[in-house]
Parts: C-alpha cells; structure tokens; sequence
C-alpha cells in the first residue's frame, strides 16, 4: 500500500512538473511599447503579416546582421512574409546599390546575387561608384548585358527606386538595418537572438 501511494505521488509530481513546463512555454512573451518597438504612420503593406527590411549592401551593419535577419526569418518560415527594401539616402554609391537590388528582383537572381553582393563590397572590390562596374556583376551572374541596360534604362527602374525612397520616408528610417513589422511597427531593441528576434517579429506580426 505504501509502495502504491509513493508511486502516486511520483506521478503527481512528474503532472504537475510537465504542467508547469507547458505553461511556461504557452505564456507568450511580453513586448513592451516604446522599448521593444515603436508604432509609426507606416507604409501600407499589400498584404500581412509581412516583415520589411530596410537596408543597404553599402552598410557594414547590414551585412554583419543578415544571416541573423536569415536565422530568424527562417524560424517564422510559412508564418511571416519577408520583403527588403534597399535605401539609398542620398548617396550615389548607394543609390547604385538600390539599383543593384531591382535588378536582381527584376532578373529573378535575388537569391543567389544577394549575399555575393555584400561580399563584393565589404569582401572584394569595394561599393560600387559606377554603373559599368554595377552591369558587369550583374554579367558575372549570368545576366546579359543588353538585358541590363535596357533594365536600367527603363521607366520602371525609375519607379523602383522612388518607391524604395517613399518607403523609407514614410516609415521614419534614420539608420539601418532597421525591420518594420505590417507597415507600421518598427523594431528598436538590438542585440537580439535569432530565438529572441523571431520571438518578437511573430508577436509583431500578430498585432492589429
């Protein structure tokens, strides 16, 4: 008899422990307003829950943190949306590189000229500060040259970095890189895990 109620307990005890343990992970973690985030007049997003970058292959912060943009986003996979927009602040050199990131969308190389562009300006040859050098990376990644240049050339290119430019206004970037969550929730808290980030980007992503 005795054996039976000691086994009782151990049971009771192993319940309440795994209840405790369940309830510990279902307590969403608490985010707070003007520390972790700040809401802002935003952009309209075409559609949510959407997470946007605003970056520049120029900024050496932007490529420290992209594999930890990556790690995060890569948690929220089939959850979250995740868009990029590239700023140009008024700088030739990243105006270039805004035009760098409509030609990969627009050539549909994204994937694989993106990383190889934060490598060729903080790992080779530098920004790029004409826009032969910018066509001849774009060769590099199996696009042809008049394909390039009719690209840039276009009416839509044009629209394409104004847009980029009205994003950024309207959304009150002073620095990147920087995340704004559904148009209008921006990040603000740094030194984040990719747990801890995609912890809040979800949370974020989840509010009205």
């Amino acid at each position: 008899m005795k054996r039976f109620i000691k086994k009782i307990g151990l049971m009771t005890l192993a319940m309440i422990a795994t209840l405790l343990m369940s309830s510990a992970y279902a307590t969403p973690t608490r985010f707070v307003e003007g520390v972790d985030y700040v809401k802002v007049a935003g952009i309209p997003e075409a559609s949510t829950p959407v997470v946007r970058e605003f970056f520049s292959y120029n900024c050496g912060h932007c490529y420290r943190q992209d594999s930890l943009f990556a790690a995060s986003m890569a948690k929220l996979e089939g959850q979250v949306d995740f868009v990029r927009t590239p700023v140009g602040a008024g700088r030739p050199s990243w105006q270039l590189s805004q035009e760098a990131y409509y030609l990969a969308q627009k050539f549909k190389v994204t994937n694989q000229a993106h990383g190889n562009l934060f490598k060729r300006i903080h790992e080779g040859k530098g920004a790029f500060t004409r826009q032969e050098e910018l066509s001849q990376f774009f060769v590099e990644q199996g696009v042809t040259q008049g394909d390039i240049d009719n690209a840039l050339a276009s009416a839509d290119s044009k629209l394409a970095l104004a847009n980029y430019d009205t994003q950024a206004q309207l959304a009150g970037i002073r620095g990147v890189p920087s995340l704004l969550v559904n148009g209008k929730y921006l990040v603000t808290s740094k030194n984040r895990s990719a747990d801890e980030l995609a912890a809040l980007l979800a949370y974020l992503s989840a509010l009205k």
